[in-house]
């Protein structure tokens, strides 16, 4: 089966279907083997993550046989999953629990992404918030939208663009390396404020509904940034790698800037990484 838009609404459910399931029966519920390591004390995968994305992944298979389905947990458990993603006739790209140090935490910030690839390009995501029961859904040309739980649609659009001294955005400078790491960290100070909420899927919500402007990022796993990237995009904001090139879902280096436009960018790409 070929991936058309009208498929979008089976999506957004499937991955209710994964929350409700496999997620939220675990949430504060945690048991003592159900959290484990993986690259550090800060990147956690719990039994929420690995049941959901088993689950998502076997729906996607019953309905797009021949479709690349990339999940963060079997990627993690073997990276040459991602070899091919750059071309792939049909990809899903999911990420079950974004926010995995949040909901091991007991804090209700975290969130089910998809990314839809098509040839190559992203050309849907959904962002499902369990807690909250909505869905956060864009698709190539048409726009971005909130899928309320009661059925309404309420379209998103970013924030209106202003100097950064007006801005609010947030710097992921725990994967940055020094000296870059403490002038991102000490340049963020000229914007009005800040917020770190440690989900690029809240986060990437914040920015497509016009309020946040800015965030940076440096590692780039597609499941953490297909979804948001495109979200951010039909809601009418700019982004690209830190170098400028346009981000695409092959890439997993290179860092990325999101900003209300172009000229939002500019400045912020000026500003942040300034001597």
């Amino acid at each position: 089966m070929t991936f058309d838009d009208r498929a979008i609404d089976w999506l957004a459910d499937l991955l209710a279907d994964a929350a409700r399931a496999e997620i939220m029966p675990r949430f504060r519920r945690l048991g003592e083997g159900d959290v484990r390591q993986k690259t550090s004390a800060a990147d956690l995968v719990t039994e929420a993550d690995v049941n959901a994305e088993r689950l998502i992944t076997a729906r996607l298979r019953e309905r797009y046989p021949s479709a690349m389905i990339v999940g963060e947990e079997a990627c993690s458990d073997d990276p040459a999953l991602l070899a091919g993603l750059g071309d792939a006739e049909l990809a899903f790209v999911i990420d079950p629990v974004d926010g995995t140090f949040n909901f091991a935490s007991g804090v209700p910030l975290f969130g089910v992404m998809l990314g839809v690839v098509v040839n190559g390009e992203t050309v849907a995501g959904i962002i499902h918030d369990p807690v909250g029961k909505d869905w956060l859904i864009g698709a190539k040309g048409a726009g971005s939208h909130i899928r309320h739980a009661h059925g309404a649609l309420e379209k998103v659009q970013v924030a209106e663009p202003v100097p950064i001294s007006q801005m609010t955005g947030a710097v992921s400078w725990q994967y940055l390396k020094e000296p870059e790491r403490s002038r991102l960290a000490r340049n963020q100070t000229k914007a009005l404020s800040q917020f770190g909420y440690r989900c690029a899927a809240h986060e990437y919500r914040l920015l497509a509904s016009g309020h946040g402007h800015f965030i940076v990022y440096n590692k780039l796993m597609p499941w953490d940034h297909l979804a948001g990237v495109l979200i951010h995009q039909e809601a009418g904001g700019f982004a690209a790698r830190i170098d400028g090139d346009p981000y695409l879902p092959s890439h997993v280096d290179g860092g990325l800037l999101v900003a209300p436009d172009k000229d939002s960018w500019d400045e912020l790409r000026r500003e942040l990484w300034a001597d």
